[in-house]
């Protein structure tokens, strides 16, 4: 257990930007054997192999093939995105600090980033003599920060009047002056400094993941949804048992805050176009792909509100979530989540023999929820799916909170989820072995 929440605390803490986090799983990947791939080249895929592929450096597909014939898909997918302040200028004319400019990205809690140390993660665009290249920078030191307005001129302020991005939330990093795109070049290894052609860069926070609590039950970190669920589901891939007429696919997809209408995200053709490669290289006609993915479940793996102490009045009483309580079956009547009875009942059911407790979320009947992977992803690729997650606090904030125990529950359920053998007999029922 302590290993796995120091392998998960190291996951976090490497994965600033969706960029570091497919770069992290990546090199967990090519640890375990897999063989990359590259999405604009041919592939030559053998049966049994392991492979994974990158889209736009933010999204991954990996999948081991079936050693013989297809009998279905398993499947998770989890977001590499999180709310965060994306750059937009390196500086902003001022006559008396530094400053960038910045704009919203995502459903962000706005207050929990003023007053903090951040740093820039993500990639800069850089001039080659092959043409253009991208490099990762992470700085590993505090540049910005987001200074309040004190109490004394903003007495509204602290009773929570609402925070103007483009007034409020603007960074600060040195002396008038003063260039991030210094710090940018000196980052990326880059001389001159005209060779940075452009950037995708958001502000992160440094903090290091840390326990909290009595017995040490809760850890506190940034980027927990939804870091947390992809270093899960990835844990219980790698961990899964390999199956003679399966196929097994984990996915982290970007810009799913933002509703993920991008080419690398769930709505994109990503998955479908990896499905139809390896179906492809299995020889396997259409009735035959349509065959098995009617014989496929897939896991939509995003975190789930626990209930707040502070506001319970903002759960549904009848499902109280809580921290340590197990992995989170979410429902939703409008199909916000794709979980159904059956689907539920298939993951309830590998849950308890994997001896791992499950909750089930449901919105307050007179509160909308935010939709997730899942339902967005069924339009792509038409599969019976349900989605789960880790139950947490403080969502969209900067840092967040979450328990211990169940980044082993959610690894555990997983490693289970891609050893099992599920057939659908008939429509509506399936065998588990």
């Amino acid at each position: 257990m302590q290993q796995l929440l120091a392998d998960c605390f190291a996951f976090l803490a490497a994965s600033p930007s969706p960029y570091h986090a497919v770069h992290t799983a990546a090199g967990l990947l090519r640890a375990a054997g897999f063989v990359h791939l590259e999405e604009s080249a041919p592939w030559a895929l053998v049966p049994g192999g392991a492979y994974y592929v990158t889209r736009n450096g933010s999204s991954l597909i990996a999948w081991r093939m079936p050693g013989g014939k297809l009998g279905g898909w398993r499947g998770a997918a989890a977001h590499s995105d999180s709310p965060a302040f994306r750059l937009t200028c390196t500086k902003k004319e001022d006559a008396y600090y530094a400053r960038a400019e910045v704009e919203p990205y995502g459903g962000m809690r706005l207050c929990s980033w003023l007053d903090r140390p951040l740093t820039l993660a993500g990639r800069i665009l850089v001039r080659s003599k092959e043409g253009v290249v991208s490099r990762l920078i992470a700085p590993e030191r505090d540049l910005l920060c987001i200074p309040s307005l004190c109490v004394h001129f903003d007495r509204d302020g602290a009773k929570g009047a609402p925070l103007d991005p483009k007034i409020d939330l603007q960074p600060i990093f040195g002396a008038a002056g003063e260039d991030l795109s210094a710090v940018l070049a000196g980052e990326g290894g880059v001389c001159p400094r005209a060779d940075i052609l452009d950037y995708d860069l958001t502000l992160a926070v440094r903090q290091a993941p840390c326990t909290v609590g009595l017995e040490n039950e809760f850890f506190m970190a940034p980027r927990i949804d939804d870091l947390a669920c992809a270093f899960g589901t990835l844990t219980g891939f790698l961990a899964g048992t390999p199956c003679e007429t399966r196929g097994d696919v984990w996915c982290l997809f970007d810009n799913e805050e933002v509703g993920s209408g991008t080419r690398q995200g769930a709505l994109g053709s990503f998955l479908p176009d990896v499905l139809a490669r390896a179906e492809a290289a299995l020889g396997l006609g259409a009735e035959q792909r349509i065959a098995a993915r009617a014989n496929s479940l897939f896991l939509s793996a995003d975190n789930a509100h626990a209930t707040h102490p502070n506001h319970p009045e903002t759960s549904d009483a009848a499902h109280p979530v809580v921290l340590n309580g197990g992995v989170v079956i979410k429902y939703n009547a409008s199909q916000k989540y794709t979980t159904s009875g059956l689907t539920g009942a298939l993951i309830a059911e590998i849950c308890r023999r994997a001896e791992v407790p499950v909750q089930a979320f449901y919105n307050r009947p007179d509160t909308p929820g935010g939709s997730t992977l899942g339902n967005l992803l069924a339009r792509q690729v038409s599969v019976p799916m349900a989605d789960i997650g880790l139950p947490q606090l403080a969502m969209h904030s900067a840092v967040e909170t979450a328990g211990c125990a169940d980044i082993g529950h959610l690894a555990c359920a997983a490693a289970k989820f891609y050893s099992s053998v599920l057939t659908q007999k008939t429509d509506g029922s399936w065998e588990i072995a």
